[in-house]
């Protein structure tokens, strides 16, 4: 015989499946920080639910993100306040964000939803959260991912399909090269994630980096840093839902997210306040779990391509910080802005020798594969032995090495430097044979 819970579940199920309308599955208990405690039966992590106060009307969406027996942690979409005892919990299946070809140009908040004045987006609904690709299935990726940028191009160079990380401390151009990209990569479709940034920033971003033409093939997800931490922390995770939605569909696409750090944030403030404990100067292990599933969903699949760039905040340009040094592990190659080379105007102010493609090999043939290891070189030995250059130590003949590296230097720095002009990737590569194909007698300057 059903008792009356079993009555409600199945009531429950029946709305979920589109049967009925949303029933009440239980109550609010208490606030804890910015997670609400409720009473609810059978709860299941992931699951999302509606907070209805006693008057009735929309109410608060919230996330289960963790419950012991029947009192459950829900990480709240919206702000807490007008939140009492009195307000009911409810069934909300339509938790996801809606993608399809009309969402391309579109402004959406870190839960998917229009941000913008234009109507709701029609389409399919997609999980904040689907699995990745299998292994198996990935093809190899053998195309270069041309970013019109000679420094990557050319010494750094990308594949389709690569997940990058862009280290950057504050001030230093990451966001200007972040617009570029988002400009003038070789993409598809572009879809950028703003997370924890200043409203400020959002504007400007729209403003300088993407003109009306560049809008019609981007999606941009926003979610500013007065947003709750459920919301900053999915925001990437929609972001990504999106992009894997093209890709599934055939497209190149070049997914931006600014900025993982941001994220972790986030889920630290969530986790933390469920108990968890901190581990790596305050962040749960529960974070670092979280990364790889997010990072796996881009990468190469049967129909098409997601190349991922995502940037990592340094804390005090210190690269071995929990964030960074996690992140490190988990990509195909990582991009270093330097705050030396952004002080004295040089950009992109990207520090060659320490930025690494994996995957460049798969594109380059031996021959370009020896032009960049010549260059880097120099590069090397310029930055081994700045200190002696500096108050003219350098003994010409003593190192063949630098003897060539400074004889090349201006040239050098000229093709590493760029303004906003985008540069085709032939051309990239002709002036790099040039330079590093050119003997020149050593001279004492740099």
């Amino acid at each position: 015989m059903k008792t009356e819970l079993d009555e409600l579940l199945t009531r429950a199920e029946r709305a979920a499946a589109g049967a009925g309308p949303p029933v009440a599955l239980g109550r609010v208990c208490g606030v804890e920080g910015c997670l609400v405690r409720v009473r609810l039966p059978e709860p299941r992590m992931g699951e999302w639910v509606e907070l209805v106060p006693p008057e009735g009307g929309p109410g608060l969406l919230a996330e289960i993100t963790g419950f012991d027996g029947d009192d459950v942690w829900c990480s709240p979409a919206g702000p807490l306040a007008g939140l009492g005892p009195r307000w009911s919990v409810r069934s909300f299946p339509a938790a996801g964000v809606r993608v399809s070809q009309k969402v391309l140009g579109r402004i959406l908040d870190g839960l998917g939803r229009p941000l913008d004045d234009g109507p709701p987006i029609p389409g399919e609904l997609v999980p904040y959260d689907p699995a990745a690709p299998s292994p198996l299935s990935r093809p190899l990726a053998g195309t270069p991912f041309v970013t019109g940028l000679r420094a990557i191009d050319g010494l750094c160079t990308l594949v389709r399909g690569q997940r990058v990380g862009l280290f950057a401390g504050s001030g230093v151009g990451k966001s200007h090269l972040m617009g570029q990209l988002a400009r003038q990569a070789g993409a598809d479709v572009t879809v950028v994630c703003l997370v924890g940034e200043r409203g400020r920033e959002v504007v400007e971003f729209l403003h300088d980096n993407l003109r009306e033409e560049d809008r019609a093939s981007c999606v941009l997800v926003v979610a500013t840093s007065d947003q709750p931490a459920l919301v900053r922390a999915l925001a990437p995770l929609c972001a990504t839902s999106i992009a894997q939605w093209f890709r599934d569909r055939g497209d190149h696409v070049l997914l931006l997210v600014d900025s993982l750090t941001r994220m972790a944030r986030a889920l630290r403030e969530i986790h933390l306040q469920m108990g968890q404990p901190p581990a790596r100067r305050g962040y749960p292990p529960s974070v670092f779990a979280g990364l790889p599933r997010l990072l796996e969903r881009a990468g190469t699949s049967g129909h098409g391509s997601i190349t991922g760039i995502y940037t990592v905040l340094v804390e005090g340009d210190d690269l071995d910080e929990p964030v960074a040094d996690e992140v490190r592990g988990l990509l195909d190659g990582h991009l270093i802005l330097s705050r030396e080379l952004a002080e004295v105007g040089h950009y992109p102010a990207l520090d060659i020798p320490r930025s690494i493609s994996r995957m460049s090999g798969r594109v380059l043939d031996p021959e370009r594969r020896e032009r960049v290891r010549r260059a880097r070189a120099w590069l090397g030995a310029r930055l081994a032995a700045r200190d002696l250059v500096r108050v003219g130590a350098v003994v010409p003949g003593a190192d063949p090495l630098l003897d060539e590296a400074l004889a090349h230097a201006d040239e050098l720095d000229a093709f590493c430097r760029q303004g906003a002009e985008s540069t085709p990737f032939e051309e990239t590569w002709r002036r790099l044979s040039e330079l590093t194909g050119r003997d020149t007698k050593p001279r004492r300057g740099s």
